[in-house]
């Protein structure tokens, strides 16, 4: 079995084992702890579709994009309905050991776990939601949920493939405006570091930070190393890697609904209201350092030519910065003539 067709399998197998807990126990209808900020009054549930689209094209991100072993996809998502008091992430504070075997692995079921215990503990978790994997770059999934007055927010996690700790997601989204919930919600998403692994590109080995960090956001400057898979000086802000919809729909019994089968779309969606111009990403070439001089060649007492030379990191793309020269030659006397 091939790269692809295992996490393919990975993912199936995720995605029903969720499909499971779901049907068991529709949510934890629990009340929530009491806090400080002003509560939902809406008097009824509400019914949310949530449609995630990936925006990870070679066009907009050039860099090392990786087309093969594995090529360039999206997990599962994990998501859940909450109460304010609950955060499953939370930039610049510490992944959990859920949070952080989700985002170097793609293994949520310790991420569940922590989901469920606080469902039980804190009473704050109404309900998790998932969608199937998205095998490509550019590609779509679809969910639905419920939330209701008390748990309003939703929160969610996909991790980025492959990658060494790096996912998108959404931390504590209100659906709720007062007595009313919210028609329409659009976000861009951009990436995350869980702080958990220290690689800088896609295919980085396994290499533990310690100590551990916080979550914080990839920019095209942060973390400022060229060997950075998202290092783009020349741009002031990344263009969005994803997006996610969330459109309120009309209420039905179910609390939640999920697709069958998994997404294997490859392409961005075309002819529908969510499709966005593709963004072409210039990027510049980069070269090696220049190698030593060479031997000085020529006749004894005559002026000869040495050279040096240098090679190509990355290949430009996109009307990015061509190429400099490869190759420097100086006029020289040889050595050691007799």
């Amino acid at each position: 079995m091939d790269t692809t067709g295992k996490i393919l399998f990975i993912n199936e197998a995720l995605y029903r084992l969720i499909l499971m807990i779901l049907t068991l126990g529709q949510g934890v209808h629990s009340m929530p702890v009491p806090t400080d900020i002003p509560m939902c009054t809406a008097s009824e549930t509400a019914q949310y579709r949530l449609t995630f689209t990936g925006k990870w094209s070679q066009a907009a991100f050039p860099k090392q994009y990786p087309v093969y072993r594995p090529p360039a996809q999206w997990s599962n998502i994990i998501g859940v309905t909450h109460s304010s008091d609950y955060h499953i992430w939370q930039r610049n504070e510490f992944a959990s050991n859920g949070v952080r075997e989700f985002a170097e692995k793609g293994e949520a079921w310790t991420l569940m776990k922590e989901v469920e215990a606080a469902g039980e503990r804190i009473q704050s978790v109404y309900g998790i939601l998932s969608a199937p994997a998205v095998v490509g770059g550019t590609g779509q999934m679809n969910t639905e949920f419920e939330v209701f007055a008390r748990h309003s927010y939703l929160s969610f996690i996909v991790r980025i493939v492959p990658s060494p700790d790096w996912f998108v997601g959404v931390d504590s989204i209100d659906l709720c405006d007062g007595d009313q919930w919210k028609e329409n919600v659009s976000l861009e998403l951009f990436p995350y570091d869980a702080g958990t692994d220290s690689g800088f590109t896609f295919s980085s080995p396994n290499f533990e930070t310690i100590p551990q960090d916080r979550i914080t956001q990839i920019t095209s400057s942060f973390p400022s190393h060229p060997a950075n898979s998202f290092f783009y000086p020349r741009l002031k802000h990344l263009p969005p890697i994803a997006k996610v919809m969330l459109t309120k729909i009309k209420k039905t019994n179910q609390i939640i609904s999920l697709p069958v089968e998994p997404t294997q779309s490859n392409q961005l969606p075309t002819g529908n209201e969510i499709e966005d111009k593709l963004i072409n990403t210039p990027l510049d070439c980069e070269v090696s350092v220049w190698s030593p001089w060479g031997l000085c060649k020529g006749k004894c007492g005559d002026s000869g030519v040495r050279h040096r030379t240098r090679y190509i990191l990355m290949h430009p793309a996109n009307n990015g910065a061509a190429c400099p020269l490869l190759e420097e030659e100086r006029k020289c006397f040889p050595d050691n003539c007799l």
